[in-house]
């Protein structure tokens, strides 16, 4: 996947200038790592008169499979058809639209440290992409640049040179041309227009989306012809979102022939009575999809096991039936940090009996952590080596045995759905692994029969139909019977130990 922009210059304003502009120097090439694979930016030819920066795209095939099948919502069909073999990593669409938006991020923002007064100038650019996938073919490409003072040379390639008669492709040669617009502008025309005339995302297309279009469109998509076109295909056809984008872009249109601000014809409702609330962060919606599975257990005392900063136990404080809540964390200065945000020290003497901080490893066995109803390991599994994971087993499920354990764990298969999250990239560095959905309800499967519990599983944060959750819960519950064995097991111990 292939895209140059070349620029000319004189002794007064070189054409080396674009380095600037892309925070790229021309001497050097560079390599970042994306969502699906690897961009690498250089400068075939740079000089005052001339300078052309290159930005190649490597998609990883398999990647691209194992990290969503290829496709998202609305994902290209050519990919759904055959997995390994189709034309992402060659053809121009939403993957070389991210590239561009993580590569020259500054430079699609109209920023420029070094040189301040240089995003604002237009000067003469030249766009070229050898192979742009094009569903509505030569004239649709006009119809979209077009009218944003490009001059658009696209040439339909061949099914096959060898054999005319079989007719033109779906993809064209793009050229771009324009004596008179700014770096940013030419961006955002691309980042916005590449996925639309795929009429294909490789990712989930989200409410964010909306915003991320309208970031893009400003100043030219409210006024464009084809506006409709743009809006629909790039949220995938998802009528929810156009219809609400396209009704932003109408408060915008107004706004320019009023010579106001969109606030100020947008205000039917007061800013402090609006209804809609944004989406709960998935740290959010983890904390409460575990208060909500303690309560329903019927857990008083409880264990959080890895509780970090101390997050959980302030939220699980809140509600008077937790009656006693420890935290468990190897971390000294975690601990700290957790007292602090509890206000440990001038917290009234009836609620700070209800709490307490602990260090301690968990994979050790720890006589203290046995007799409570529940414990949470919340994204805790994860960041220990495999080997040591039979050890925290042991200690949780077989020493200190609470009556509900709560497990969760990142879904690595939704890792696809985080556009900025490079490929074969883990969400932290510290984890040293991630499941799939399949790997973590076989190892749950495996511990719960192993000593004595049934476990279900419950999704947390929005449930993709193709990838799942971001985050996976398990919740194991100990057999009655089990327990009762156990306790008579221990009940004999103790005698046998006084008799000796």
């Amino acid at each position: 996947m292939f895209l140059t922009i070349t620029t000319t210059g004189t002794g007064r304003r070189p054409a080396t200038e674009l380095g600037f502009l892309l925070h790229k120097h021309p001497d050097k090439a560079q390599a970042f790592s994306t969502s699906h694979g690897t961009a690498h930016v250089l400068y075939p030819e740079a000089d005052e008169q001339r300078c052309t920066a290159a930005l190649l795209l490597e998609v990883d095939p398999v990647a691209l499979v194992r990290r969503g099948r290829g496709k998202g919502r609305g994902g290209a069909p050519d990919a759904a058809l055959a997995q390994y073999v189709n034309d992402r990593p060659y053809a121009a669409s939403s993957l070389l639209a991210v590239a561009l938006s993580n590569v020259f991020s500054s430079a699609l923002r109209g920023v420029c440290r070094a040189r301040p007064e240089l995003p604002g100038e237009k000067r003469p650019l030249r766009i070229e992409v050898p192979a742009l996938p094009a569903r509505g073919g030569p004239g649709l490409v006009r119809r979209l640049f077009e009218p944003l003072g490009w001059a658009v040379t696209a040439e339909p390639v061949a099914l096959d040179e060898e054999f005319p008669e079989w007719g033109d492709s779906r993809y064209v040669r793009l050229v771009l041309e324009s004596e008179a617009v700014t770096l940013a502008e030419a961006l955002r025309h691309l980042y916005v227009l590449l996925p639309v005339l795929d009429d294909a995302k490789h990712y989930w297309v989200s409410a964010e989306e909306v915003d991320k279009l309208l970031r893009a469109g400003e100043g030219w998509l409210p006024e464009h012809p084809e506006q409709k076109l743009i809006t629909s295909r790039y949220l995938a056809r998802r009528w929810s979102l156009t219809r609400q984008a396209m009704e932003r872009l109408e408060l915008v249109r107004l706004a320019e022939a009023d010579d106001s601000e969109v606030d100020e014809l947008d205000n039917a409702v007061a800013a402090e009575t609006e209804t809609e609330e944004k989406p709960a962060p998935l740290a959010v919606r983890r904390r409460d999809a575990i208060v909500t599975a303690l309560r329903e257990s019927g857990a008083a005392r409880v264990l959080d096991l890895g509780c970090g900063q101390g997050q959980l136990v302030q939220e699980l404080l809140k509600d008077a039936r937790f009656t006693e809540i420890v935290g468990v964390d190897v971390s000294v200065r975690a601990l700290t940090i957790a007292a602090r945000r509890l206000r440990l020290d001038r917290m009234g003497e009836r609620q700070a009996a209800r709490v307490t901080l602990r260090q301690g490893s968990l994979v050790y066995t720890d006589k203290l952590l046995k007799g409570y109803d529940a414990a949470v390991l919340s994204e805790v599994i994860e960041h220990l080596d495999l080997p040591r994971l039979p050890a925290l087993e042991y200690a949780v499920f077989g020493a200190a045995r609470p009556r509900t354990v709560l497990v969760t764990t990142p879904n690595v298969e939704y890792n696809v759905r985080w556009e900025t999250l490079p490929a074969g990239h883990v969400r932290h560095r510290d984890h040293r692994f991630e499941w799939t959905r399949a790997q973590f309800g076989q190892w749950a499967r495996t511990v719960a029969e192993r000593h004595g519990y049934d476990v279900g599983f419950r999704p947390v944060g929005p449930d993709d139909p193709e990838v799942g959750p971001p985050t996976q819960m398990a919740v194991f519950t100990l057999r009655a019977t089990t327990d009762n064995n156990a306790n008579n097991a221990n009940n004999a111990n103790e005698k046998e130990e006084r008799a000796a």
